[in-house]
């Protein structure tokens, strides 16, 4: 399973009844990931541009993709975010592979410092 960060913020009118109410998210939130064949990890209120953030579990990104469209077509959200996560021990594949990529890779903007030991090539005009 991969890992994902929703990052949502509410309208207004959606604050409002949540005051007034004050319903736990959790139990809002986790039926509608356990739906879409997740696991909920950690969900928390936070500071900025974003009320929420739900850090949860989806088999895969189309699982994902339901998570945030069931959850914007609800219209108490004023924008959302998803963000697909990787582990460390992802992020450091990711690295070794593009140290290896990055050998034959040319930029389109000449004149960037390139790492040592990969390919040059001389612009054309």
């Amino acid at each position: 399973m991969s890992s994902y960060l929703y990052q949502a913020a509410y309208t207004p009118e959606s604050w409002a009844h949540q005051v007034k109410n004050q319903q736990d998210p959790v139990d809002r939130v986790r039926p509608l990931v356990e739906a879409c064949g997740g696991t909920l990890q950690s969900l928390f209120y936070c500071f900025g541009d974003y009320d929420l953030a739900i850090i949860f579990e989806a088999p895969d990104d189309e699982s994902a993709a339901a998570v945030a469209l069931a959850a914007s077509a609800g219209g108490s959200l004023r924008t959302a975010q998803t963000t697909k996560l990787l582990t460390v021990e992802e992020g450091m594949t990711a690295m070794r592979r593009a140290e290896d990529a990055g050998r034959v890779y040319t930029p389109p903007v000449p004149g960037i410092p390139r790492q040592s030991g990969a390919p040059t090539s001389t612009p054309t005009t």
